[in-house]
């Protein structure tokens, strides 16, 4: 260890920090300089391997910045190591700039965005499951700060990497004793904050080291000492929010300031930057992933369906992510503890080595998702459509990381029946529907199920698939085909004097309907509209417009469902157009009851239908 050379590099990151937050006007420079003995320890004493010429290179060390808004500093490391020029810097926080106040993956050597604090240490735990899988020697470490520590979040990632020994997991804690509105949770004494952040740590099973976090020494031999463990570190470092610059060092209300230019002046003069320096990495040694391979599975376990069949959605769900794993290996599966009512213990009896128990902790589920599809996997995560809801902002920030994930909600809507209201999904549809990007899926029988499970596994991106709790009857032939931004449209005739549109449960409802009303001599049409997002633009215009009057019946709140995307197509078109949808508070019952009551079933149909005609 040269500590001379690495007084130098931090001086300069320091420099670069302070210039380039001074020239935005804006960021968070005391968060980053509690923080620049630990990273050029980490990237320039010798111990995260990295090919700067190949920033993408699966042999690569990760580093996760969880701490987002200390983005200055990651931005300068990569000016010291030669991965940017010093200019590009400069641009910080410009709209032309890939430079964003917090790490976004518009720049090409950031793997997922952060900045939504308590979700680096998940996305870590993800990437520590995918690297063990692929036989990779890569470490994963993740820079958290104290602040962020008070996030619930993380002890769920914690709990979940001490499950799985994970030893390629390093965390890192930036102790400095005061966050945004003044001083942590566990006050301005860095030491006393140590000391109890590591005893959470190790009750978590996690090995822990303390150190001083602007000591060259300890942290090089604490970095050093991490490869001697069986299970994950967690490096906690005590330091001082603003170090090097006296009138901000450990001092309230500077979070999130930039300097004026005689500040910046004074504190440049104090820090003593002289000349630019450049950091040498050390690239990672060359080694083959191991390639997936498909499962070994017994077809003749599998059921078949026939059109007319009674079977739950939810169950073919399963049974469809084992027959896309045959196709494509990378798939794997995550469930938050109710594998059992999901279905996912299909794929879990079949695909074992490519099943994955996140337990009842759905936010660090989602992290570990996104931190696995950065690694080429197709994660499928799977729980009850109203916990995900839970998890919002993660699958938020996993849109905005590009993240592959195929999301699976069951038991949703008041159909579930006598659960009651705290286990229906009735908001699921809302919260993705408002993800950028994303795809929303709803079939109603087995059939569209399993098709859509293996559509969703081709398509990159975020894919939200909701399935039903009950038996529903089997609808389509196994040669049927369904593709995102399709409908089908199940009963037509050139005599049809209403229009409806369903999706999921809704669907048999409306055929109920449709037959009642048939034998009135009112004909209406049916459709199936399964991709909720995109929708069928042109064939929900071209058939309201046919019909003129149109009915939405869906088993979700009316509030962000399928009936508002709907009504956001037909905006202007000469047509009459009716919402039926949950409006009152679920309560415990049988499912005829509740959609009964909630006035989503047949005969509720049937009344809105007379009612337009």
């Amino acid at each position: 260890m040269d500590t001379q050379y690495l007084k130098s590099i931090a001086r300069y990151i320091r420099s670069l920090v302070l210039c380039s937050t001074t020239k935005a006007g804006l960021g968070h420079p005391t968060s980053c300089l509690s923080a620049v003995e630990i990273v050029t320890t980490l990237w320039f004493d010798g111990f995260i391997h990295f090919d700067i010429h190949n920033p993408k290179n699966i042999n690569n060390d990760k580093f996760i910045l969880s701490k987002g808004h200390a983005a200055p500093l990651l931005y300068s490391l990569w000016v010291v190591a030669g991965l940017i020029k010093e200019d590009e810097l400069m641009t910080l926080r410009t709209f032309n700039s890939s430079l964003e106040g917090h790490p976004s993956i518009r720049h090409l050597l950031v793997d997922v965005a952060t900045g939504s604090l308590g979700q680096g240490l998940s996305i870590g735990v993800g990437m520590g499951l995918a690297a063990k899988k692929l036989g990779l020697d890569n470490k994963i470490y993740v820079l958290l700060g104290d602040g962020e520590m008070e996030e619930g979040s993380n002890y769920e990632a914690l709990q979940i990497a001490s499950y799985y020994k994970l030893n390629n997991l390093i965390g890192i804690i930036d102790v400095n004793g005061l966050e945004q509105e003044g001083e942590t949770m566990l006050g301005n004494d860095p030491h006393n904050g140590a000391i109890t952040l590591k005893k959470r740590a190790e009750a978590f099973g996690w090995e822990t080291i303390v150190i001083n976090g602007h000591s060259f020494d300890e942290l090089h031999n604490a970095f050093k000492k991490t490869k001697e463990y069986d299970r994950p570190v967690m490096l906690i470092a005590k330091t001082t929010k603003g170090k090097g610059v006296s009138f901000f060092e450990s001092k309230q209300g500077w979070h999130g300031k930039a300097l004026n230019d005689e500040q910046l002046k004074q504190a440049l003069e104090e820090i003593g930057v002289h000349t630019r320096v450049s950091g040498q990495i050390i690239a990672p040694i060359p080694k083959e992933r191991k390639e997936s391979v498909p499962p070994k599975i017994d077809m003749s376990d599998l059921p078949d369906y026939k059109i007319g069949d009674k079977i739950a959605p939810r169950k073919a769900y399963g049974t469809g992510l084992v027959k896309s794993a045959l196709k494509n290996p990378n798939i794997i599966c995550l469930d938050a503890g109710v594998a059992n009512s999901t279905y996912a213990e299909t794929f879990k009896k079949n695909c074992p080595a490519n099943y994955y128990e996140m337990f009842i902790a759905e936010q660090n589920m989602v992290g570990v998702a996104m931190g696995m599809s950065k690694y080429g996997f197709v994660p499928f995560a799977s729980t009850f459509g109203a916990f995900l809801t839970r998890a919002h902002d993660q699958i938020r920030m996993a849109g905005y990381s590009n993240a592959d994930i195929k999301f699976i909600g069951s038991h949703v809507g008041v159909s579930i029946g006598a659960d009651g209201p705290s286990q229906m999904g009735l908001e699921d549809l809302s919260m993705f529907r408002s993800i950028l990007d994303s795809v929303v899926l709803y079939p109603s029988d087995a059939i569209s199920t399993e098709v859509l499970v293996e559509v969703a596994a081709k398509h990159k991106g975020i894919v939200y698939l909701r399935t039903t709790r009950a038996d529903t009857s089997v609808l389509y032939d196994e040669n049927e085909l369904f593709s995102i931004g399709g409908s089908k449209a199940l009963k037509k005739t050139d005599d049809d004097k209403v229009v409806i549109f369903a999706a999921g449960i809704t669907v048999h409802e409306a055929l109920r309907a449709h037959d009642d009303l048939a034998k009135e001599n009112i004909s209406v049409c049916v459709v199936d509209t399964y991709s909720v997002k995109p929708l069928d633009e042109a064939t929900i215009k071209n058939l309201s417009l046919e019909c003129e009057n149109v009915v939405v019946v869906e088993d979700h709140y009316s509030v962000g469902g399928l009936g508002e995307a709907i009504a956001g197509v037909l905006v202007g078109l000469p047509v009459k157009f009716v919402h039926l949808a949950v409006e009152k508070m679920p309560l415990s019952g049988t499912s005829q009851e509740l959609l009964d009551y909630e006035e989503i079933s047949s005969d509720a149909i049937v009344t809105a239908i007379k009612n337009i005609l």
